[in-house]
């Protein structure tokens, strides 16, 4: 867990440096290169250094240990970050379609003029390319050695601003060979939907976290048929997981013959703890079970499950 916290931690870091860094870079070279593009790109690299100071404070919050009002710790505060991201995602991407809009309405109907954009405009532009490009990699495989859905949204978040950042690279290279001013705000138009849609993904996916969604239906068969496997059990009353973080806490009630004693059933349960903990290592942290005696109704209750 420390080793998972501590990755988590430089990553968030990195590309929290990373964006005030590219905000600087970009709003000034934009300012003083003529890009309107690169200037909201800067903009918008602006607001990721503010909710990435949120989503500190957020894993910061997520390490806190177990307590008495919170017995199964403060993970579940990673989704809730998620969400925080997917909730900027989401806003970033409506702003930038309705100015995009804006500005294309200005360069057709309305007295607007545009400036054709230097190079070093250019050249900031595709430095920020092959920055995001290193860092969306990076983010994306920690997110999967970690299973930190934070971590996921970040490097969505990574590839929104690439697609941002092409269709001011696309902007500037149309102004400047075809005098095609209005393709930079078209395109970024074009780049919002998509920021738009990973935003709303981004929430669903980390509210049916918190929801203690099921991940699919082949891992309840294979929780079953695990619990299933050690003797003494006669069927698999309920399943209930809830997950924190990137581990799962399942909540198992089991049958077992009403004619053992209690201590044999007790000895049942904690087969079946041990042997979930070791199918499942590494995805499971912990496991209560509950045994009633069977009776046939029991049958018909766990094939519902």
């Amino acid at each position: 867990m420390k080793a998972r916290d501590k990755l988590t931690s430089f990553v968030v870091n990195l590309g929290l440096i990373s964006n005030v860094l590219l905000a600087v870079l970009k709003t000034l070279i934009g300012i003083f290169g003529h890009s309107p593009g690169l200037v909201a790109d800067g903009i918008n690299s602006t607001s990721d250094v503010i909710y990435y100071v949120v989503v500190k404070f957020f894993m910061h919050q997520a390490k806190k240990p177990a307590d008495v009002e919170h017995p199964y710790g403060h993970r579940q505060l990673e989704p809730i970050a998620a969400i925080v991201v997917g909730a900027f995602i989401l806003t970033t991407g409506i702003a930038i379609f309705w100015d995009s809009l804006r500005k294309v309405y200005v360069l057709f109907f309305g007295s607007g003029t545009a400036q054709l954009a230097s190079l070093w405009a250019l050249v900031a532009a595709i430095f920020t390319i092959l920055l995001k490009i290193w860092l969306y990699y990076f983010t994306r495989k920690s997110a999967k050695d970690t299973s930190n859905l934070t971590l996921k949204a970040l490097a969505s978040d990574h590839m929104n601003d690439i697609m941002a950042t092409l269709a001011v690279i696309i902007g500037i290279l149309a102004g400047r060979i075809f005098g095609w001013y209005w393709t930079d705000p078209m395109a970024g138009a074009i780049v919002a939907i998509y920021i738009v849609k990973t935003g709303i993904e981004i929430i669903v996916e980390s509210s049916g976290d918190i929801m203690d969604r099921v991940p699919d239906e082949q891992f309840g068969r294979e929780l079953r048929d695990v619990a299933m496997s050690v003797d003494g059990v006669r069927s698999v009353e309920e399943i209930g997981v809830h997950k924190v973080g990137s581990y799962f806490t399942l909540n198992i009630t089991i049958c077992v013959s009403g004619d053992i004693s209690i201590d044999e059933g007790h000895d049942i349960s904690h087969k079946v703890e041990d042997r979930l903990l070791d199918h499942f290592k590494g995805d499971i942290n912990s496991v209560h079970i509950h045994y009633h005696p069977y009776k046939v109704r029991s049958i018909n209750k766990g094939r519902d499950l």
